[in-house]
């Protein structure tokens, strides 16, 4: 088997119809199984599968288990040279599976291969990161980007590779997980994901210990998704919040340690107590303006209480 092509699924069934359809639709000359993992989806998902994708190997959780570990439950039972975990919102365009799988076969010392990611009307997503550091977390959490509104500039966007030539192929820190080829011998000899991340950071961590290992992390241009990105986690836009900080802050403590997690955590809750006078101008302008009510706290006062708490113990693990 070439490739085992892994997706994960909460309650997006319509999305995921489109996805699976331009997986068997796309993917051409190369053998290739589908591993779906449902975790404990309350919509027709399953049904839908059951019905439409009679050749996909369906796993079904009762209870949702998180990003990494329910990846890692279609990783157990992967047969494929390589794995391919393919986010459920994503399109695949024009033989975007087969092209990758012909790339890793001709970079040995690539462990990981990501690729180019469209938004649906066409524009360029970011899916090329930097490990974090304190830095990073400097420039994106004291200075007011969305704010004031400021234009990205390269110089101050390092965590993103602003700057960098997308249209060329690149060795990088890390890969956005909505299309991630990784070796099976990497696996066998790295490990699968750390379940300690339920969602966001897994990747990074994952592309780390990769790292170290010895192989390299690839962006290769040379294939293109369309990444709807989020239909799964928006639909608990407040936990999102809140995981994406405890995955920066757990990646920080697995790989740095606690005290340079802590140091990130209090740079974090410096930047969400100077943003308060910002939030509240924001929102007394939009009751002044559109006659909305002011949400000064609302769900960021999760995000304040989770900080704050980061000062006293490690809330991320």
């Amino acid at each position: 088997m070439d490739v085992s092509i892994i997706i994960v699924n909460w309650n997006t069934s319509n999305i995921t119809c489109d996805c699976l359809e331009s997986v068997f639709e796309q993917t051409k000359n190369i053998t290739f199984e589908v591993i779906l993992i449902d975790n404990a989806s309350t919509d027709d998902s399953v049904e839908m599968i059951k019905k439409r994708f009679r050749q996909v190997v369906l796993i079904e959780n009762k209870n949702n288990r998180g990003f990494a570990a329910a990846n890692n439950q279609g990783m157990k039972i992967a047969t494929g040279r390589y794995i391919l975990l393919l986010n459920s919102d994503t399109i695949v365009l024009d033989g975007a599976i087969q092209k990758t799988v012909a790339y890793a076969d001709q970079h040995p010392e690539a462990g990981v291969i990501g690729c180019r990611a469209l938004w649906p009307d066409g524009q360029r997503q970011n899916t090329c990161f930097r490990f974090h550091s304190l830095l990073l977390i400097m420039l994106s959490s004291l200075l007011f980007w969305k704010e004031i509104k400021l234009f990205y500039i390269p110089l101050l966007h390092p965590e993103r590779y602003m700057g960098l030539d997308f249209n060329q192929s690149h060795v990088v820190d890390v890969v956005a997980g909505c299309f991630f080829l990784v070796r099976q011998e990497v696996v066998q000899k790295v490990g699968m994901f750390d379940e300690d991340f339920f969602m966001y950071g897994e990747e990074a961590e994952w592309c780390f210990r990769i790292h170290m290992a010895g192989w390299q992390i690839h962006y290769f241009s040379g294939t293109e998704i369309v990444h709807l990105y989020g239909a799964s986690s928006l639909q608990v836009e407040d936990d999102t919040r809140i995981h994406k900080r405890k995955g920066t802050l757990l990646f920080l403590h697995k790989t740095r340690g606690y005290v340079y997690a802590w140091l990130a955590n209090l740079i974090m809750t410096l930047g969400v107590l100077l943003r308060i006078p910002f939030w509240f101008t924001g929102d007394f302008f939009k009751f002044l303006i559109r006659r909305q009510p002011m949400n000064i706290w609302g769900e960021r006062l999760n995000v304040v209480r989770f900080h704050l708490a980061g000062l006293l113990f490690p809330v991320w693990k």
